[in-house]
């Protein structure tokens, strides 16, 4: 039987926090964004002067505590830290593991914006007109959306191929290490080539202070950061005045990936062509581990789900649909 322990006066939850997440990153966990957000409800705990175990009234008010209204964000923020309150638990018995349902569901997924092809030019004329004139920047950002929304790449992907990753004269790319530790190479349309070669004409003119492997760069010459592109895609939303159109508060990045999917699955329907000897072969392509990933873009987009829809319809009244 397990007996009452209270947590060291001395243990801050903050270094409860980063004793945890030292030992799951050693175990080969990243971590990075939950990291983050464990962090955040650490510092919140201490700040409330919170000794003692984790409860669930401290779990639930920290959820609350952030500027969505959305159940679904407090719920994913109740995910995150359970594991580390299991782990606690260990060391704390007291210590109380919110319940996984305290917020409701955590991972229902959210439909996408999908761009219409007018955003996406919008998009790109508005990256191009980006200021410094004459400088790299306005041709980093035009060439770097409009490869996303080209292939599909998760924007992390991209701001970290290098130059070597990079291959115009054979029309590729070669993705490394990418969400779930895999690499694939990726196939360029011509339009797309072209597009990179001119940025890779410009970006060979930049005198960076120090040499970069980066493809996509920075005003400076330096590798283009997550945190700039956001920064910079935030700034071209709100020029263009863009309103969602998906269940996500704004249009965001990732949607170009979401957009460039769904545009392709369609195609293959407009075309005739038998979608599912197709979905197995994008899935490899996007990265997927699951090719249920790939699916679920049959429900989450109207027009796909009409088509979808359609086809069982005639397959329900027995009717042959080529």
């Amino acid at each position: 039987m397990k007996r009452s322990v209270n947590v060291n006066s001395a243990d801050t939850m903050v270094s409860l926090a980063k004793t945890y997440l030292a030992e799951r990153r050693c175990l080969g966990f990243d971590l990075k964004i939950s990291g983050q957000v464990l962090m955040n409800f650490a510092r919140f705990a201490d700040a409330m002067e919170h000794r003692g175990p984790i409860t669930e009234d401290l779990a639930l008010t920290w959820a609350h505590a952030t500027t969505s209204e959305r159940a679904i964000t407090w719920a994913r923020r109740i995910e995150i830290i359970r594991p580390f309150a299991k782990y606690l638990k260990q060391i704390y018995p007291d210590t109380v593991v919110p319940r996984c349902d305290l917020c409701g569901r955590a991972h229902r997924r959210l439909a996408p914006h999908i761009y219409t092809e007018q955003e996406l030019n919008e998009l790109l004329a508005a990256s191009a007109a980006m200021l410094p004139v004459g400088s790299i920047r306005p041709l980093t950002y035009e060439t770097l959306f409009g490869l996303i929304a080209a292939t599909g790449l998760r924007i992390s992907e991209a701001i970290n191929l290098r130059r070597d990753d990079v291959k115009l004269a054979e029309g590729t790319l070669i993705v490394r290490e990418t969400k779930f530790h895999s690499s694939r190479l990726i196939p360029l349309h011509p339009t797309a080539i072209r597009a990179m070669k001119r940025y890779a004409t410009r970006r060979a003119l930049i005198a960076a202070p120090e040499p970069c492997s980066s493809f996509f760069v920075n005003l400076d010459g330096g590798k283009l950061q997550a945190r700039t592109v956001h920064w910079a895609f935030d700034r071209l939303r709100k020029q263009l005045a863009w309103t969602s159109r998906g269940d996500h508060a704004l249009p965001r990045i990732h949607d170009l990936r979401h957009t460039f999917v769904c545009r392709r699955i369609l195609k293959w329907y407009q075309d005739g062509e038998n979608v599912d000897n197709r979905m197995m072969a994008l899935s490899t392509y996007l990265g997927h581990v699951k090719p249920s990933d790939t699916y679920w873009y049959l429900t989450a987009v109207p027009d796909l789900m009409e088509i979808v829809s359609r086809k069982f319809a005639c397959f329900a009244e027995g009717v042959r649909h080529e």
